[in-house]
């Protein structure tokens, strides 16, 4: 982890409906406020796959602002969840 970096956590996963066959993981800020969006394809998944830890350490020029205040409440929460829960190398 740079000394800049943010540790974000996994507060959502969802598959992709669209041809392309994508997981998109959203992680976000403890306080909900920032999010960073990760693309996989879901065939990344199968045979010797990369794991989907329970946090990652992203550049703050990565993340996203969420201006919404509902899914900012939800993302801090299952950001707080997660840190309580998981160290950040845990696969989830």
């Amino acid at each position: 982890m740079a000394d800049t970096d943010v540790r974000v956590w996994l507060v959502e996963r969802t598959y992709s409906d669209d041809e392309q066959n994508l997981i998109i993981l959203v992680y976000a800020t403890p306080d909900g406020e920032r999010y960073f969006r990760k693309e996989r394809a879901l065939t990344s998944f199968t045979g010797d796959s990369r794991d989907t830890t329970a946090a990652l350490d992203v550049d703050p020029d990565n993340l996203g602002s969420v201006d919404e205040a509902d899914l900012r409440e939800q993302y801090a929460a299952e950001a707080t969840r997660m840190a309580d829960e998981h160290d950040p190398a845990d696969p989830i």
